[in-house]
């Protein structure tokens, strides 16, 4: 790899990871599972394909395409405020029944096991992927826009850099939160991770439904 396509390929890696270091759903759901020391592997596996599979195509042009359509991009908003809303929602009633990690919770964070309903812990991580329109800003308009300026091998190394850049941040939150795991021990803990969790998803709704809004006014 001669030295420009190693900065290309940093490039895509740092991009990546000053996007999706920002918490949003799925970073919250990755985080929650690590800590609990569960599904850790499938949670931290499907997000990352998730992502990967979002930058491929945003590398390969379909991201310009797609977001170049208003109606797909209003849809994708309404769609994610509103799921947002629901998940913000989620995350508070936890807030009001907090729980505590105990021993066997402890355990489990340092073994890595695996808890029950492993399809329902996918299909979570990839609804929190799929409709969730920051996603799709972030890879298809940011990064997609940022690979439109490179040619050929180029172009594909930015996204190689970029994916490694998800691939580090997902099973980073999600192996590493058994380093912050100890302080979880304590109800109060998990009751100000979900507020902290349920602020952040309704004030991304709330953002998405007001540029809705201002956008639809604009235009009348």
């Amino acid at each position: 790899m001669v030295d420009h396509q190693i900065i290309d390929f940093i490039n895509g890696l740092l991009i990546s990871l000053g996007l999706i270091v920002a918490i949003g759903p799925q970073n919250a759901y990755v985080l929650r599972k690590g800590l609990k020391g569960r599904d850790v592997f499938a949670v931290a596996t499907t997000c990352f394909l998730a992502d990967a599979l979002l930058i491929a195509l945003a590398i390969g042009g379909v991201g310009a395409i797609l977001t170049a359509n208003p109606t797909f991009s209003s849809i994708a908003a309404w769609g994610g405020a509103l799921f947002l809303l629901w998940f913000g929602f989620k995350s508070f009633k936890e807030a009001h029944n907090p729980r505590v990690l105990t021993e066997g919770d402890m355990a489990d964070v340092g073994s890595g096991a695996r808890g029950k309903g492993t399809g329902a812990v996918i299909m979570m991580a990839l609804m929190l992927t799929f409709l969730n329109p920051h996603a799709y800003f972030d890879t298809f308009v940011v990064i997609g826009g940022i690979a439109a300026q490179y040619e050929g091998a180029d172009r594909t190394i930015f996204g190689a850099g970029a994916i490694l850049g998800s691939f580090i941040w997902f099973f980073g939150i999600g192996y590493g939160a058994k380093l912050i795991a100890p302080a979880f021990r304590k109800p109060k803990a998990w009751m100000i991770l979900d507020s902290f969790i349920g602020f952040i998803m309704w004030g991304l709704a709330i953002a998405l439904i007001w540029g809705e809004l201002t956008d639809s006014f604009l235009l009348h």
